[in-house]
């Protein structure tokens, strides 16, 4: 089997690879480019979304709460400078790339008051030649106040945006590392999965998370490993006080099944976050805007 790619800054492969190996240093002359094949065209190219609903256990203040997430993966046009969805994208010429696009929602209710939080992904198909995510932005609503991240990449850097009602956090403008992103590896699993990177690795902590715990946003280390069993692959990645795993089919499309985050919360207290799958569309759902439309949401147990 050909060694399977994907370089990140910073980061390390281990399909034949050492671990201590910098993938800087990799020559990708025989990378394989599953996006590619027909397959791959014909699912993600087809003008439909896959949208998954999941039944959420979400921890949060020292207990679990119920909730919903949905993982929304679509294709579209981008633009590699201004980093937004091309208007025109037949005028763009070399400014267009094509991005796998994860928008990533939860809402759930902790006593009288609700959350609602929004993660979106935006990261080349062709990882062969871009092979960085551009972009990853977060929001998270609740009745105390809201947060909003935004992270650019600028060469070897993330620009990062930060507001927040808490005085610590404030309005923040930072550079981070352009080390590999937790928010990227729900679309690097639909892209290629046999890239995600093994072993000890350098990698940014998702921004749900982040804000979630008032954490500083920065690398870390981490080992990440990959399980393959009959039916289903977990991929998990253990930072020092934290760990992230995500279950996903074996075959194409390699739809995630479930995912599970585990940490110490209030009072030192271990909790997990968990998700499994409940309801799948593939859909073109920005045409679904009418009342007439709403059964579609039945269809996914949406309330």
């Amino acid at each position: 089997m050909k060694i399977v790619l994907y370089i990140i800054s910073l980061t390390v492969l281990s399909s034949g690879l050492s671990c201590s190996q910098s993938t800087d240093s990799v020559t990708l002359e025989h990378a394989e480019k599953p996006y590619e094949n027909e397959q791959f065209s014909n699912y993600w190219y087809s003008g439909k979304a896959e949208v998954a609903s999941y039944i959420l256990k979400q921890s949060r203040y020292g207990e679990i709460h119920d909730g919903k997430a949905v993982l929304i993966f679509v294709t579209e046009p981008f633009s590699k400078s201004k980093q937004v969805k091309l208007d025109n994208p037949e005028q763009a010429g070399d400014d267009k790339i094509t991005v796998m696009k994860l928008n990533f929602t939860k809402k759930f209710t902790t006593g009288i008051y609700p959350y609602s939080m929004m993660l979106s992904s935006f990261t080349p198909v062709d990882s062969y030649n871009q092979p960085k995510t551009l972009k990853v932005t977060m929001s998270s609503q609740e009745w105390c106040g809201q947060v909003y991240s935004q992270m650019n990449l600028e060469r070897r850097k993330y620009a990062l945006k930060s507001f927040s009602y808490f005085e610590k956090e404030g309005d923040q403008e930072l550079s981070i590392e352009a080390a590999l992103l937790e928010d990227e590896l729900w679309n690097q699993i639909r892209l290629n999965y046999k890239a995600l990177p093994i072993g000890e690795i350098k990698i940014i902590p998702g921004l749900f998370h982040t804000r979630l715990m008032h954490k500083n946003l920065k690398p870390l280390l981490a080992t990440a490993t990959l399980n393959e069993e009959a039916e289903q692959i977990t991929y998990q990645v253990k930072y020092p006080e934290r760990s992230l795993s995500i279950t996903f089919d074996k075959n194409f499309p390699y739809q995630i099944q479930s995912w599970e985050e585990t940490y110490s919360g209030m009072g030192g207290k271990e909790l997990t976050t968990s998700a499994t799958l409940d309801k799948t569309l593939h859909i073109d759902y920005w045409s679904k805007n009418s009342v007439s439309d709403k059964y579609l949401r039945d269809a996914l147990n949406l309330k």
